[in-house]
């Protein structure tokens, strides 16, 4: 997967070819069955929305390990199509669940955020039932596998806080209730990086509740050729259904990734290490947080095992490090370089990480 990463000054970072020094060990039941669902998610999104191929592998990456992802986009990118396919790929099936709101959820929910917006519009609330003469919660659009938060910085600053809750612990609370949310809970918001009239910029105990930030560009000549001669038989094959993947299946995935995908010492320490690196940087004015890093463990489980291996290797970091910390570190007034500071910053710790590889 090659990914080109863009940062807040829109500045490449190349990746690293992978230097694997084996053929990667044979994957266990249960995690080929898991990388069998995750290519069945991603085809069906594929299959609606075209020339997007790597913001939908780092937007499953991001679903698979239990984060949340920003979009600076322009109008018309496809991102409430993307949002939509990858919902309703994910369907519902009779089980046991713990959750007494599972039949509540549904699979898509888009909320266009606007400035007189209020939180309940956004959690639910309580409505008066005057033939039973008491109140009941009524769900709100948050009670959904994924919810599309569309231009997310257009709302004051209250609802941005209900949308705390609901992508830190997954519930809402109204009137002193909790309400759980699904445990695929899951926030795909956007942001018009151009147009800034009228927005509230979103905090940054907020930004860091996102685990990925991706600056999306046009789609190349090709896609979009491609996009208009098969609008008619991708919004038929919408109706129609197609592939779809169980809630179950992903759930059983993202814990079989968990389980089978090892994270060596080395690479928390590398991790570790550059983050001390970026916080002691001169050209950094704010470094990025300890949260950062535990959520991007799972994050590169899942890249190492769409990668056909059962352990986090350096190439998963340099493919996925940028992403994570681009909205997070704050460079200082003059530095505009983002790449720059990474990669130095990444230089020595990396090169510790390959030589106890190689040991």
């Amino acid at each position: 997967m090659s990914l080109e990463v863009t940062g807040e000054e829109n500045t490449a970072i190349p990746e690293t070819p992978a230097q694997e020094s084996a053929a990667p060990a044979a994957l266990s039941a249960a995690l080929q069955q898991a990388c069998a669902v995750l290519e069945r998610l991603g085809n069906a999104v594929k299959s609606q929305v075209i020339g997007r191929d790597e913001v939908i592998e780092l937007v499953i990456i991001a679903l698979v390990a239990d984060g949340h992802v920003l979009l600076e986009d322009f109008p018309g990118s496809g991102k409430t199509t993307l949002a939509k396919a990858l919902g309703e790929a994910i369907v519902t099936t009779p089980d046991n669940d713990s959750n007494d709101n599972l039949s509540a959820i549904v699979p898509f929910r888009r909320i266009q955020f606007t400035p007189d917006l209020l939180p309940s519009d956004v959690t639910g609330g309580a409505v008066f039932d005057a033939n039973a003469n008491h109140f009941h919660f009524r769900h709100g659009p948050l009670f959904a596998y994924v919810v599309l938060a569309d231009e997310i910085n257009r709302t004051s600053p209250k609802v941005q806080s209900a949308m705390l809750e609901a992508m830190g612990e997954k519930q809402v609370t109204v009137d002193n209730t909790t309400y759980p949310l699904d445990k695929l809970f899951f926030v795909i918001a956007t942001q018009n990086p151009l147009d800034m009239v009228g927005t509230y910029p979103l905090p940054t105990p907020q930004l860091d509740r996102f685990l990925f930030k991706i600056t999306m560009q046009h789609i190349d000549r090709d896609a979009e050729l491609n996009v208009l001669e098969t609008w008619r038989s991708r919004r038929d094959q919408s109706h129609n259904g197609g592939q779809k993947v169980t809630r179950n299946e992903l759930l059983r995935a993202r814990e079989s990734i968990d389980r089978e995908v090892q994270i060596s010492t080395a690479v928390k320490t590398a991790l570790v290490d550059i983050s001390r690196r970026l916080r002691d940087d001169e050209r950094v004015l704010q470094g990025n947080s300890t949260r950062s890093m535990v959520l991007m463990l799972p994050a590169l489980q899942v890249l190492a095992a769409m990668r056909g291996r059962d352990y986090v290797s350096a190439d998963d970091i340099e493919t996925l490090l940028p992403r994570v910390l681009a909205h997070r570190i704050e460079l200082a007034p003059g530095v505009t370089d983002f790449g720059r500071v990474l990669r130095d910053c990444m230089q020595e710790p990396m090169e510790q990480l390959a030589r106890t590889t190689l040991r």
